[in-house]
């Protein structure tokens, strides 16, 4: 089988391996997609909190076919499932825990539903943790991305009425996700946001890192929650990788404990981090149904062969593509 690993600071290759054997409660899977995202940009340049050492392999998420299965698990040969890896999916086979499974429906694109696996579940619950009632407002940062992309379909889904900011270049692609677009490159994005909602938004997702805190949290109505899920900012910064990270820290606890102080109008700060568990499991397959039945459909920037994992690197970090860019093991390059 073919395998993408990641050999050090900026190193990508292509390698053959043996097909794995599973273990007990294991299973073998012939991966039919597998994603492209922040989290193995990051890794590629050693920026991503707690990787593997190099060399390893990467791949956050994957979906495919059981090819095997060891003693002690309820999965069947043929069956299609999807899984949280973190690390191990770009390769044409992979070895799971049937725990961590969730069952794909039939018919469902295998480049859709991997784009669901990790962004689709992160922007589900977001969305659940900042409890915004319908019809209210939510800025989300980064509309553009994996997961702000699939947030804001969500969030209009469940009648919330949603203001995205992205580059101009983006907004074509993004015209059909009833978002009000906000160009962060050419507008006061602080300015436009109050114009548009002049009481303040009742929630911002933010996965730019700690400089855009501040603002964001400005932009808050009373009660308005702001998450921060990520730090655009740890590919820019100089210092080592956790950097960004205890900024935001530092910030959120802040404004905690003036909340607790009953000083900030009821409004709160929160950081998330997605996990393989059984609420994971729950709204997967929750997400798998919307897409089975036609109601969300996630933004695909690029289908590329496997052994094209460097160029599709480049091409997220360029920020040249809108929406998920998905490897595909076994197909062929154009």
């Amino acid at each position: 089988m073919t395998e993408i690993v990641l050999t050090g600071l900026g190193e990508v290759a292509v390698r053959d391996n043996e097909t794995p054997e599973p273990g007990p409660n294991q299973v073998v899977v012939r991966t039919e997609a597998t994603g492209v995202g922040f989290a193995e940009v990051q890794m590629r340049l050693g920026r991503y909190p707690a990787q593997p050492k190099f060399p390893f392999v990467p791949g956050y998420d994957v979906v495919g076919e059981i090819v095997a299965t060891g003693t002690g698990t309820s999965w069947r040969v043929g069956q299609r499932v999807a899984a949280m890896t973190r690390t191990g999916s770009w390769s044409g086979h992979v070895v799971l825990r049937d725990r961590d499974l969730v069952a794909v429906p039939d018919g469902v694109d295998a480049a859709e539903a991997v784009a669901l696996v990790t962004n689709g579940v992160t922007a589900r619950q977001l969305l659940r943790d900042a409890n915004v009632r319908t019809g209210r407002t939510v800025l989300v940062h980064g509309i553009g991305g994996g997961v702000g992309a699939l947030l804001g379909q969500l969030a209009v889904l469940d009648g919330t009425r949603v203001i995205g900011t992205a580059s101009a270049r983006r907004h074509p692609d993004l015209a059909g996700l009833g978002a009000e677009l906000i160009d962060h490159r050419t507008e006061d994005v602080a300015a436009k946001v109050a114009e548009l909602a002049p009481g303040g938004v009742d929630a911002v997702f933010d996965p730019l890192g700690p400089s855009s805190l501040p603002a964001s949290w400005r932009l808050l109505a009373p009660g308005g929650t702001l998450i921060s899920y990520g730090s655009s900012a740890t590919l820019d910064d100089s210092g080592p990788w956790f950097a960004p990270y205890l900024g935001i820290v530092r910030q959120l606890a802040g404004w905690e404990i003036r909340r607790l102080l009953g000083r900030t109008g009821g409004r709160r700060a929160r950081m998330y981090y997605v996990r393989s568990d059984a609420r994971f499991r729950h709204d997967l397959s929750a997400l798998f149904a919307l897409l089975a039945d036609g109601r969300l459909r996630p933004l695909i920037a690029e289908r590329l062969p496997l052994e094209d994992a460097e160029r599709a690197l480049d091409l997220h970090l360029s920020g040249k593509r809108t929406g998920r860019i998905v490897l595909l093991p076994g197909s062929h390059r154009e």
